[in-house]
């Protein structure tokens, strides 16, 4: 064990082991079962074998059905010599046969690592290269990203032919073992977007993937005949979380979407009369703008959720007038791993909010030096367990960053989640975002808070997108920039004028951007985040 100092904080820093993963006292139970995701679907096949577990296109697959899948899974796999604690990496388009190979490395004690079938094989390798898996499970064309590892083809157009190897493995029905799986070991790595440098591989236990799905039985009871559609790549760990993981933890249907296009989107949704379903800002702007889309389409869902960036206010009005129900905004990160706060509809809202905390968890803000703060300033947003009521003491964060014991160690100092975003909350108890820490504008010794900026932006009706950051001055130290979508077709510097003039109406002097650039569309990463650090050189000599 290895117990770093720093100088940095007050707060003591954690022991971390030989991975760089916290070495922590075991957390209070969770309030209701299952205690480990491996058993996620004991409830379903003993209640209701026959209800639909899982739904992907014609295919359907029952509780008890699923179950014995996972089962011979678990079997195959074992055969392969994968174990406790060995990494099994999945690089698939959304497909039942991810499900089933996630669902079969939690029964066995393996480590998760999903892979986005959208990465270059560089970035493919270095992930693979980090986490040291021993296994890749994708499809037949991109058995080459493995390096020589074990691969698994999985290839549904074979109908379950001798080229589908997963079928076939199945179709063995090898025994699965008996294995004690500990619900606070390593269960999956969830890689940070990377928007500068190489990613950082979040570690999460078997214990913290579950309360997002128990916690919903109460605050969102089910509905009869729930469907859950997740449109959003199942190999980003929050989506098995926010997806599958939670429609089996409340015993209904999970639905795999095909098509992410707004009119194929739409066509899903009504054709699988889905309830329930997670959606990134720009799928949530393509479905209210687009003129084939109806607003009867979406009339089955009961909840919306957007999440991975902000979500203009207009946005949501928009939504409302459309579709006649709200969407709901949050807040989550990667380390947590998926969202910890919400909009409610019964609370008070505001354009800019955030939603408040889920009932696991408390949001604290603190200042430099972690000293908690007062309501309505503005600091760094903290994330520890509940200390009253049925989970107090059960919520914890990632297990750290895997090989990286000093960001370990800052990340959980003080027995908290800290985020390195800046936000406050105000006198209701919700959470106000301003931005990352790191990405705060400091313009002649005045902080600039980037999403305060953009909201107003995106006020400005010829503006579809918009993000703003902070060059280097000689003179100020920063400046504030920002980069505009035009909403349909505009002369660039007219826009640019418009927009400025409109700016300087709403905001102070300092907080309005001294350069616009006009672009046609801003880079993303596999969750929708704009990357900012590839904005940066298009001002080069602007």
């Amino acid at each position: 064990m290895t117990v770093l100092t720093s100088t940095f904080v007050p707060h003591p820093l954690p022991e971390v082991d030989a991975h760089g993963l916290v070495v922590r006292s075991t957390p209070a139970p969770l309030p209701e079962g299952p205690s480990t995701v491996s058993a996620c679907l004991e409830a379903g096949r003993r209640d209701h074998p026959d209800r639909p577990a899982l739904v992907w296109n014609d295919s359907t697959l029952t509780y008890s059905e699923l179950d014995t899948r996972v089962a011979a899974a678990a079997g195959a796999l074992a055969s392969l010599g994968i174990g406790p604690g060995d990494r099994v990496a999945c690089s698939l388009p959304n497909r039942p046969a991810l499900v089933e190979a996630f669902l079969a490395t939690q029964r066995l004690g393996a480590v998760w690592l999903g892979i986005n079938t959208n990465l270059v094989a560089d970035e493919a390798h270095w992930l693979l290269d980090d986490a040291g898996a021993r296994l890749l499970i994708t499809d037949p064309d991109r058995l080459a990203i493995g390096g020589g590892r074990l691969t698994i083809a999985v290839d549904p157009t074979t109908d379950g032919g001798a080229d589908d190897e997963w079928a076939v493995l199945l179709d063995a029905g090898l025994p699965a073992p008996t294995v004690e799986v500990d619900p606070q070991a390593p269960a999956a790595i969830a890689y940070t977007s990377g928007t500068t440098g190489r990613p950082k591989g979040a570690v999460h236990s078997q214990h913290n993937l579950l309360w997002p799905g128990i916690s919903s039985r109460h605050a969102y009871p089910a509905v009869d005949g729930e469907h859950h559609g997740t449109a959003l790549a199942l190999t980003i760990l929050n989506m098995l979380v926010l997806g599958p993981l939670w429609a089996f933890l409340r015993g209904t249907t999970a639905v795999l979407l095909e098509r992410t296009d707004p009119v194929g989107l739409a066509t899903e949704v009504r054709r699988h009369r889905i309830n329930r379903i997670t959606l990134v800002p720009t799928m949530a702007h393509d479905l209210v703008a687009h003129a084939d889309v109806d607003g009867g389409d979406l009339a089955t869902l009961t909840q919306t959720i957007i999440g991975a960036g902000h979500t203009p206010a207009a946005l949501r009005t928009a939504w409302l007038e459309k579709f006649g129900s709200r969407a709901l905004v949050g807040y989550g990160l990667t380390e947590a791993p998926t969202g910890v706060t919400r909009e409610h509809v019964d609370r008070p809202m505001r354009d800019d909010g955030a939603g408040y905390p889920l009932e696991p968890l408390r949001v604290v803000i603190v200042d430099d030096d972690d000293r908690e703060v007062p309501g309505g300033e503005t600091g760094e947003v903290c994330l520890a367990p509940v200390t009253e009521g049925r989970w107090a003491g059960t919520w914890t964060p990632m297990l750290g960053y895997w090989n990286s014991g000093e960001a370990t160690a800052e990340a959980l100092r003080g027995e908290m989640l800290h985020t390195g975003d800046l936000g406050l909350l105000d006198e209701n108890g919700q959470l106000v975002i301003r931005g990352r820490r790191t990405e705060m504008i400091l313009r002649g010794g005045a902080n600039v808070y980037p999403l305060e900026v953009e909201r107003v932006l995106l006020e400005h009706p010829g503006v579809e997108e918009a993000v703003v950051l902070g060059l280097p001055d000689e003179r100020l130290g920063e400046v504030v920039v920002a980069c505009l979508v035009p909403a349909g077709s505009a002369d660039p510097q007219a826009l640019a004028d418009g927009v400025t003039t409109f700016c300087r109406d709403r905001l102070a002097r300092y907080k309005v951007p001294e350069r616009l650039l006009v672009v046609d569309s801003l880079p993303r990463n596999a969750m929708g985040k704009v990357v900012k650090a590839e904005l940066v050189p298009r001002f080069d000599g602007s």
